[in-house]
């Protein structure tokens, strides 16, 4: 029988509050917040032993289904997004953030968590240094945005993210400019979520063992709560990202990510 306290709801609520606000504003998958402390709450209860860090990468990934499309809308009206690219980038996303739902579905917990650490590790340095790529030549061809877009989609699965910390350096470095690169990624993560999450459910079917209201490696609670938020802020966050410089909102927010880090490092 599902029970889901009011304090808890609230939880999840203001967790995605902050990470709609952030993945508008950034242009970064909020997953990077919300996988962390999804793991914390969900450890807290003791639910889904051994296996937190896949019910978190799934449900992260499903939340930026809706993330992503309020986001993308915000940045339509601005006229940001590079639709072209998308729909090159597509077909390689999505087979790369399947296959690698798939097999992070099979992975050991302790294994995710590492991978999960180095990349936050490596999000708060590309943060902290406002890491912009010097532009050297033209988006390649098909076969090259597809092979990006795979790789892209892979790794997007292993930390539960939209793609943009590492969609908007690979636009960056192929003369995209800065606010239609972060446009662009908010679309790029809409199929990145719809193969991450189908991955994920896939992935956790039958399994022994989740917790009451999830769907495969998708708990539909936290999943509820953190859409309620993220819809709300996400907008904000778009609206704000065409008004105001955002390097020093990135160094607090780099800092956010290695504080969550060592958190993680410190429950190993």
């Amino acid at each position: 029988m599902l029970e889901l306290g009011p304090a808890l709801l609230a939880a999840y609520v203001g967790l995605g509050l902050v990470v709609g606000f952030v993945a508008g504003l950034l242009g970064v998958g909020g997953g990077l917040i919300i996988v962390p402390v999804l793991i914390m709450l969900l450890h807290a209860q003791g639910l889904a032993a051994g296996m937190e860090p896949q019910l978190a990468l799934g449900t992260s990934l499903a939340s930026i289904l809706f993330t992503s499309l309020s986001s993308v809308r915000a940045h339509h009206r601005h006229g940001a997004v590079e639709w072209p690219l998308v729909r090159r980038i597509t077909p390689g996303i999505l087979l790369g953030t399947l296959v690698g739902a798939l097999l992070a579905a099979q992975m050991s917990a302790t294994v995710l968590k590492l991978f999960f650490v180095a990349f936050l590790f490596y999000a708060a340095a590309q943060m902290w240094l406002d890491f912009k790529p010097a532009p050297h030549r033209g988006l390649p061809g098909r076969a090259g945005t597809t092979l990006a877009g795979g790789v892209i989609g892979a790794v997007s699965s292993w930390v539960g993210i939209g793609g943009g910390t590492l969609s908007v350096p690979f636009m960056l470095w192929h003369n995209v400019t800065l606010h239609r690169a972060i446009a662009t990624s908010a679309a790029i993560g809409f199929p990145i979520a719809i193969a991450g999450a189908a991955g994920y459910v896939l992935g956790g079917w039958g399994v022994q063992g989740l917790p009451a209201g999830s769907l495969g490696f998708v708990y539909l609670p936290a999943l509820a709560g953190i859409v309620v938020g993220s819809v709300l802020t996400a907008p904000l966050g778009a609206r704000t990202a065409h008004r105001l410089p955002v390097r020093p909102l990135k160094r607090i927010f780099a800092l956010l990510l290695v504080t969550l880090a060592l958190r993680m490092v410190w429950t190993f």
